[in-house]
């Protein structure tokens, strides 16, 4: 598959009667971008300008090099080389899984080689799957088929509004999976909306934070979720995603050794293989501080840093710190309280406490 390394330039202007889209976009040309927000936040209509569905009053898009719209040139939606994947799966009934992934690939300029629609079909485990109808499939089946339709045109983009929220939360756990081996293997960037703060952090290499038609925040994933002076509203699932590796396994206690810039992390051994690269996720109100590192207790990773800065959180109660660890940030939540008590200022040496972290790739 052919690599577009160029960006992904947006800027739309949409007026709806109640909501203003007002966006300004700088994308990578590859990974996946993340559009978050919560319902009306604007991530849809986003999505719709780019693949040319809504005209807006104001638009821009670039695409790897090439103009999809400016002024008064405004490529339609049939000429934009996109996949696009829905909320639901919406599949022919009539054909069988082989039958839908060969209506579209069989009628695209673009479409991919034989090998490579293979390719796809072991990547999303469709192998066993495609003598069947749609009505034969589970949700999440059909919903890795409309994927694997959706890329067997050859897009140059790939667009995917909400994929996951028609699925109950075995279907999503069981597709969740195959949606990381393309994040992994695939060269074309990819749009991907959702409210789901953990898909935003199994998934996303960038993400985009919108909030009433407006971009809240934006960046690569690591750094943006680490930043307190915009906090995205997470809620519960505040936190930092950390890039480690595996580099210790304790067979006995069932645990595995996660190094990372800065230090290292025990985490529940997910039978993953020595050296292999993974997230993990670290939510702030797992997180503690003290003074001076504890013994004596039952929590096992504790973390040496530098507070670099403080902000309140959401409720006057509460406060949010941010605490560098070498090279990696963490957010910690705790009260005003307890932050006045340790006197807690930047550049202040601290100890991280951690009572949980989740492996999510």
């Amino acid at each position: 598959m052919v690599l577009h390394s160029k960006a992904i330039e947006a800027r739309f202007c949409l007026d709806y009667p109640d909501f203003r889209l007002d966006v300004d976009l700088r994308l990578p040309g590859r990974g996946v971008s993340a559009l978050f927000g919560h319902s009306g936040s604007g991530k849809t209509s986003l999505l719709r300008c780019i693949a040319g569905l809504q005209r807006p009053s104001l638009g821009r898009l670039w695409v790897a090099g090439e103009c999809w719209q400016e002024g008064r040139h405004f490529l339609p939606v049939h000429r934009r080389p996109i996949g696009y994947v829905f909320q639901e799966a919406s599949l022919f009934p009539h054909l069988s899984a082989q039958g839908n992934l060969e209506y579209g690939w069989k009628r695209s300029r673009t479409a991919l080689s034989q090998p490579d629609l293979a390719q796809i079909i072991e990547l999303l485990g469709l192998a066993p799957l495609l003598k069947r109808r749609p009505d034969q499939l589970s949700g999440g089946e059909r919903q890795r088929l409309a994927i694997a339709r959706a890329l067997a045109v050859g897009p140059r983009l790939l667009l995917m509004d909400e994929p996951l929220s028609a699925l109950d939360l075995p279907r999503k756990r069981e597709i969740l999976p195959y949606l990381q081996r393309l994040h992994d293997s695939l060269e074309i960037p990819i749009l991907y909306v959702t409210h789901s703060p953990d898909e935003v952090a199994r998934l996303a290499d960038y993400l985009v934070a919108l909030e009433q038609g407006r971009v809240l925040a934006q960046g690569p994933l690591v750094e943006t979720l680490a930043r307190i002076d915009l906090p995205i509203r997470l809620g519960e699932e505040a936190g930092v995603v950390i890039q480690g590796q595996v580099v210790e396994r304790d067979q006995r206690w069932g645990l595995a050794r996660v190094a990372f810039a800065g230090g290292s992390l025990w985490v529940r051994d997910a039978g993953l293989a020595l050296q292999q690269h993974l997230r993990l996720r670290a939510l702030a109100r797992d997180l503690s501080l003290t003074l001076e590192q504890q013994t004596g207790t039952s929590i096992l990773n504790h973390l040496q840093g530098v507070v670099s800065q403080l902000q309140a959180g959401e409720h006057p109660a509460q406060m949010l710190v941010r605490v560098e660890v070498g090279a990696t940030p963490f957010v910690v939540r705790l009260t005003a309280r307890s932050a006045a008590a340790l006197e807690l200022a930047p550049g202040k040496p601290i100890w991280l406490q951690i009572k949980s972290v989740a492996v999510v790739e």
